[in-house]
């Protein structure tokens, strides 16, 4: 993400925040006024309730907890969650696991609205955020013994410069997770808008032969790496389903993605399903150690 942080790119804040950057109410009180309409107190919150607005990636918790595994992440390890979103990964980390995590991103809204859940949800004091350019970041050398990084490489042009930037701030033998979508087979155009790019200028996917490259290259050593685009697939179509109205939820329905992507979404999401199920794109899940 090359944009500065304190004014990110208007492609990229429009698509991240549709509804606050047309200038309607800012992302937390929309959150919070959807919490209420679902008769939950807005200041006190559980996971449960915030994870369909936290994990803003292919297969939820799930996906998070998968990769968790892989990286055999444990109590008190020092984890950087980049292109943190909303700050999901960053609460499961600390909650689950016992983990020091500081989410960074680069889109405002984005990490208002993170702390303002940490706070409702009780973890403000063992999850931060910060809000800066991930190949650019004000971190001291050698500070994280992970980092982590879910669907966030695609919107971030330089992958050389993100990359180094991660060199300098694992220690040695530091671990990198990703949950990452690249391009697949079929080279036709995707259809858009999607999750992460409304135009092809703002989709940076790479090929799995291409990242693999760049991370070798930037002294990363592969420990383990999986292909998981069926069990994603099978993940987008429920929810597309979901969506579409197929699947009638009991009860009030708790605050979504549309919330922050606005009326799009639904369409956003039936565009992924189709790109996956057409192989346009795929999504790996791997942890690498620094060489």
């Amino acid at each position: 993400m090359s944009a500065d942080p304190a004014s990110p790119t208007p492609s990229l804040a429009g698509h991240y925040d549709a509804p606050g950057h047309a200038g309607g109410e800012p992302l937390v009180a929309r959150l919070a006024a959807a919490f209420r309409a679902a008769g939950c107190d807005p200041g006190h919150l559980s996971l449960d309730e915030v994870a369909g607005i936290d994990q803003l990636h292919l297969g939820g918790r799930r996906a998070s907890r998968h990769l968790a595994a892989l990286g055999h992440l444990s109590s008190g390890m020092r984890v950087l969650d980049v292109g943190c979103g909303t700050g999901g990964a960053s609460r499961l980390l600390a909650a689950e696991l016992g983990c020091e995590t500081l989410g960074v991103d680069i889109t405002p809204a984005f990490v208002t609205a993170a702390e303002w859940l940490s706070r409702a949800t009780g973890l403000a004091e063992r999850t931060r955020f910060l809000c800066a350019d991930a190949a650019r970041t004000p971190l001291p050398d050698r500070r994280f013994e992970a980092v982590w990084c879910q669907h966030a490489l695609m919107n971030m042009p330089d992958t050389a410069a993100v990359l180094a930037e991660w060199h300098r701030l694992l220690v040695p033998g530091g671990r990198l997770l990703l949950h990452e979508v690249v391009a697949g087979d079929n080279r036709e155009p995707l259809a858009l808008p999607v999750p992460w790019a409304s135009t092809p200028a703002a989709s940076h996917l790479q090929t799995r032969q291409a990242l693999e490259a760049r991370l070798a290259e930037a002294g990363f050593v592969p420990e383990t790496l999986e292909d998981v685009t069926e069990s994603a697939l099978a993940w987008r179509q429920k929810h597309s389903r979901r969506e579409g109205g197929g699947e009638v939820p009991a009860g009030p329905t708790l605050p979504g993605p549309g919330l922050i992507f606005g009326e799009r979404f639904a369409e956003m999401g039936r565009n992924l399903r189709d790109n996956l199920a057409a192989g346009k794109v795929r999504i790996l899940a791997g942890c690498w150690r620094l060489a």
